[in-house]
């Protein structure tokens, strides 16, 4: 999914970035997690494979402090959170039917009270995403290579 059109949590500013290793997404994760103001939803954009977890793995072990390895995606759950520092809950929707499925488990209630929300495929519940959320989306040109392009941050 492209930039253009989305709603973003500032203008329409974005900055793209080349990683080409997992190491190298995940301490982009940390800095991008680092700069977020507290009660940002991460919207993540991406194929399967794309990186998608690999980036949150870096962005919660920075904002709660949790290890690395404990950041796991929760796809057959829905949602995991990860305490310490800060809060954070980690949705992966791909399996999620409809955003109602969402809203009758009470997981709609999590978006704006950890300090870091991030979901993988958010086009699942785009009725229910705040309009002032930071937008991440990850291409793959090659098998090691990621495009990172994600809203500015001020």
């Amino acid at each position: 999914m492209s930039p253009a059109g989305l709603k973003s949590l500032n203008s329409t500013l974005v900055t793209s970035v080349i990683t080409s290793s997992a190491a190298e997404t995940l301490e982009l994760g940390a800095r991008i997690a680092l700069e977020l103001p507290l009660r940002t939803v991460v919207c993540l954009y991406g194929d399967l494979g794309a990186g998608k977890t690999t980036l949150i793995k870096g962005m919660a072990s920075a904002v709660a402090g949790c290890s690395v390895e404990e950041v796991t995606s929760p796809t057959f759950l829905y949602m995991h959170l990860y305490e310490g520092q800060r809060l954070v809950c980690h949705f992966d929707l791909y399996r999620l039917p409809s955003a109602e499925s969402l809203v009758a488990i009470g997981g709609d209630e999590m978006l704006g009270v950890a300090d870091l929300c991030c979901i993988e495929w958010p086009e699942r519940i785009e009725a229910l995403l705040p309009s002032n959320r930071f937008n991440i989306w990850i291409e793959q040109p090659s098998e090691d290579k990621r495009k990172i392009s994600y809203d500015s941050i001020s």
